[in-house]
């Protein structure tokens, strides 16, 4: 589902609840507004609360370890793709034709990753794609070295061969993983008992009303930033392409 309409269902719920608990503050009976009964509603809010500043929390900073995952493979990749293309013009001209291919097989990736387009990335894991990758590889091992250089040089190139595809696959399938829909729902159901108290015990007028919007979307754009930075290859919030364009200006020189 989308991010976007994710986020607006949790607002539509949290701050519905807090209509609904203004307009019950209007007809419930007085007695259940009482002191005592508002201090029994406030300790339990006050847990629930907790409980979901700390869900919250959690949720934000393995979001963030997702998105800072990724960004780090993708430059890890970028280094592994330049030292790679450094490593076969050593060894010799021979290579040249593999070196082509690696600059092309480098701007495909980034023209694909660009575009942030889900059923374009899943090509990216799709049986073409692995097929490509393998022949790549198979280029590489099929070099016959004259000396011990090249040899060196050979084996060199297939370990960040290694490297550069174990990252790639890091990325694409960091990309896959997702929050539990059950724990989003969770929070999700705590933010709108939490936003119902506030409207029952609020007085109902223009200041109150403005701030529980706000608290309503401070809440939702949690939640859709959450869901974005989980998903760093598409979506608004995306790791950054620069180190892949970079090592794509310097391979081949």
């Amino acid at each position: 589902m989308n991010h976007i309409v994710v986020a607006l269902i949790a607002f539509l719920c949290v701050f519905g609840s807090a209509l609904v608990g203004s307009y019950l503050r209007a007809v419930l009976p007085q007695h259940h507004l009482s002191d005592e009964s508002t201090s029994v509603v406030k300790l339990a809010t006050g847990m629930i609360a907790t409980m979901a500043a700390l869900v919250l929390g959690l949720l934000v900073s393995s979001a963030k370890g997702s998105f800072d995952t990724t960004n780090g493979e993708i430059v890890h990749s970028a280094v592994d793709i330049v030292r790679l293309d450094r490593v076969l013009a050593k060894y010799g001209p021979e290579t040249r034709e593999i070196r082509e291919q690696l600059k092309r097989n480098t701007a495909a990736s980034i023209a694909l990753l660009a575009s942030g387009d889900p059923a374009l990335l899943a090509r990216m894991t799709g049986p073409q794609a692995i097929a490509k990758l393998e022949g790549f590889q198979s280029q590489v091992e099929s070099l016959s070295p004259h000396n011990a250089a090249q040899s060196q040089l050979q084996a060199k190139a297939l370990q960040i061969v290694d490297e550069v595809f174990t990252a790639r696959w890091l990325a694409l399938l960091q990309e896959k993983s997702s929050i539990p829909v059950p724990l989003l729902v969770v929070l999700v159901v705590w933010l709108a008992i939490i936003f119902g108290t506030f409207g029952l015990f609020a007085p109902r007028n223009g200041t109150t009303i403005t701030v529980l919007v706000m608290g309503a979307l401070s809440t939702a754009g949690a939640i859709f930033m959450i869901l974005e930075m989980n998903t760093p290859l598409d979506g608004v919030i995306r790791v950054s392409l620069e180190p892949m364009r970079g090592a794509l200006a310097i391979l081949g020189q």
